[in-house]
């Protein structure tokens, strides 16, 4: 186990902590490019996330009219009403992105895997690298903004899903989340550079509550004046 995740995962909160927890639900604004260029505008601009931490289980609240919600697991998305009765769902939705890149349209069953996978992987953040099957490697530090940030390169096993195999986690000195670079690969492969900023403490854990997603220029640098998504976080519960 890497010394640095150690560092990390005591800096959110610690591994007591984490184990004690078994959902979280979080009050959120969703905005960014992103949304628009698939063809849901402001779809999340004020919803209600809640994840399970001990599986990968995300549901949106509300979704299109009052009374609905969303469903991601690995291999299911699903809409539902708030009484449990199923309006659609979609199996292996993975599979439905194949061929897909940047400008493609999605549907409603895209966008719940999207935004089920990566918001699960955000709140979870740092402490599912601990979980069976993930293989981490401290990589070079890297100096950003008049820091330097210790990296952490991870490889996913392929039982979770998230946006691409491998990713790096970037920590400052004291261990807390700075940034998380990826490839979008349900998109065709993108190179982009995740801003977790203005950590607060909700029940004990530690959170950024905001996120914001740059496209990665030359030399790793962020193009900071396009921001495809932006995450702001308003309340967290720890349940």
């Amino acid at each position: 186990m890497s010394e640095l995740l150690d560092l990390a995962v005591e800096a959110h909160g610690g591994w007591k902590r984490w184990q004690a927890t078994k959902r979280l639900s979080a009050h959120v604004g969703i905005a960014g490019a992103v949304w628009g260029l698939k063809g849901w505008p402001d779809v999340f601009v004020d919803t209600r996330v809640s994840i399970d931490t001990r599986r990968q289980h995300a549901e949106y609240s509300p979704f299109e009219q009052a009374g609905r919600h969303t469903l991601f697991e690995p291999e299911r998305t699903a809409i539902l009403t708030d009484d449990g009765q199923l309006v659609d769902e979609r199996r292996s939705p993975r599979q439905a992105f194949e061929g897909h890149i940047i400008p493609t349209p999605w549907d409603a069953h895209h966008l719940i895997y999207f935004t089920g996978y990566a918001m699960w992987t955000y709140l979870t953040t740092p402490f599912l690298l601990k979980l069976p099957g993930f293989v981490t490697e401290e990589i070079a530090p890297w100096d950003e903004d008049g820091e330097t940030w210790r990296r952490l390169k991870v490889t996913f096993p392929p039982n979770i899903h998230s946006h691409s195999a491998e990713q790096v986690f970037y920590f400052d000195s004291a261990g807390i989340v700075k940034r998380h670079d990826y490839s979008v690969d349900i998109m065709g492969g993108t190179s982009s550079a995740n801003y977790a900023t203005d950590p607060v403490a909700f029940g004990g854990l530690i959170f950024p509550t905001k996120r914001r997603v740059h496209p990665i220029g030359q030399g790793n640098r962020p193009i900071r004046d396009r921001v495809s998504v932006a995450i702001d976080f308003h309340s967290i519960e720890v349940l």
